[in-house]
């Protein structure tokens, strides 16, 4: 996916210049510049200011997700749906089912030795929970900075701001869940 076009197509859409854009997200305006002209990939941290701006959620911005008559339970690998960036060294969030009709999201997140979710830190009304499935993550919340192994696992106030960051030398592999849905 060209991020960089659909953000400009999405911000064209809902009659956003590029300077309130870069207001409303906390953003400069070279930044938004840089990103829909595909100079520059936005952290999962900046996206989600992005798109929080608009409003918009990353999976809505990721894709359609499909809404069958009748509810969807099994779902197989191939079938979540990536809601945040992918590309060589970005931490890749894949969703299970349709998070607009639940009010618990799962992820499985995977990132790469040296990813994170950006320098800047997340923050969204809810809780958070994780269990690391493989590999090593650093996770920060508020002033508690804590590194969690394969087997090990973590739950917090997500209001609190929070960052992970794989200081490891193997990816990292999460399921994580939230409530309510916020990406």
């Amino acid at each position: 996916m060209d991020i960089g076009q659909r953000l400009k197509e999405i911000r064209i859409q809902r009659g956003l210049s590029q300077r309130e854009l870069a207001t409303r997200a906390g953003l400069t305006n070279g930044t938004i510049s840089l990103i829909e002209k595909d100079k520059t990939s936005p952290s999962v941290a900046s996206l989600k200011s992005l798109l929080d701006a608009i409003p918009i959620s990353m999976a809505e911005f990721f894709g359609s997700i499909e809404e069958p008559d009748t509810p969807k339970i099994f779902f197989r690998a191939g079938e979540l749906t990536q809601v945040a960036p992918v590309g060589p060294g970005q931490v890749s969030l894949r969703q299970l089912g349709n998070a607009r009709k639940h009010t618990l999201q799962v992820l499985h997140e995977t990132y790469p030795p040296g990813a994170d979710t950006g320098p800047e830190f997340l923050a969204h009304e809810g809780e958070e929970a994780g269990i690391i499935t493989h590999g090593q993550i650093q996770l920060t919340v508020g002033d508690i900075v804590g590194v969690l192994n394969s087997g090990d696992g973590y739950i917090f106030d997500s209001r609190l701001p929070h960052r992970f960051r794989n200081i490891g030398t193997e990816p990292c592999k999460i399921v994580s869940a939230l409530t309510p849905p916020v990406f």
